[in-house]
């Protein structure tokens, strides 16, 4: 089976926010087959159980599969982590960036769309991945540095820490970002 690419945006972004579309154009340039789903935005939409049915979609159609490289950012790797548990789905490779759990006090938006994100069993992701990569920094303007290095800590098999790159998003200069082609 080939493998493929998927790269999961965050909360109240798109597949054409931040470093999204720089890194699909680099994985389609290298005639990679690639994925970027358009999770349901906003209070009221994203919810684990609306982006969970987007997901299935491509579980259903073999798409997803333990041939799949997945970047996720921001609340996508919390996501990501509870998903593959709960469906005890294996993949190849996981690249969390700005990755958290169980964190609230971004503002009451955030922390309404991201609750039902969060996980006890947080560890267990490594049971469906061997190879686990977080990038966090050590300013980001959303979700401290201690509560990205715990998720990293808990479950990482390569920890990366990027000095000063907020929430290595656009806001933050992270159009692009190439540090992330090392982990194709």
């Amino acid at each position: 089976m080939k493998q493929n690419y998927f790269i999961i945006h965050g909360s109240f972004a798109s597949p054409f926010s931040n470093w999204i579309p720089w890194l699909r154009c680099e994985l389609e340039k290298k005639d990679l087959e690639v994925y970027t789903p358009d999770f349901p935005s906003g209070v009221g939409f994203q919810t684990y159980e609306n982006w969970s049915k987007l997901l299935k979609t491509y579980v259903d159609a073999k798409i997803l599969t333990e041939n799949t490289t997945i970047f996720a950012h921001s609340i996508a790797p919390v996501f990501i982590a509870k998903f593959l548990i709960e469906n005890k789905l294996k993949v190849k490779k996981l690249v969390f960036v700005c990755g958290f759990n169980n964190y609230l006090g971004i503002n009451q938006e955030y922390d309404t769309v991201n609750k039902s994100m969060y996980l006890d069993n947080l560890e267990e992701v490594k049971n469906y991945c061997n190879d686990i990569v977080c990038y966090y920094t050590d300013n980001d303007p959303y979700v401290k540095y201690e509560v990205e290095k715990a998720f990293a800590d808990a479950v990482a098999t390569k920890q990366k820490l990027i000095p000063n790159g907020g929430h290595l998003n656009s806001e933050s200069g992270y159009q692009e970002f190439s540090e992330l082609l090392t982990e194709i």
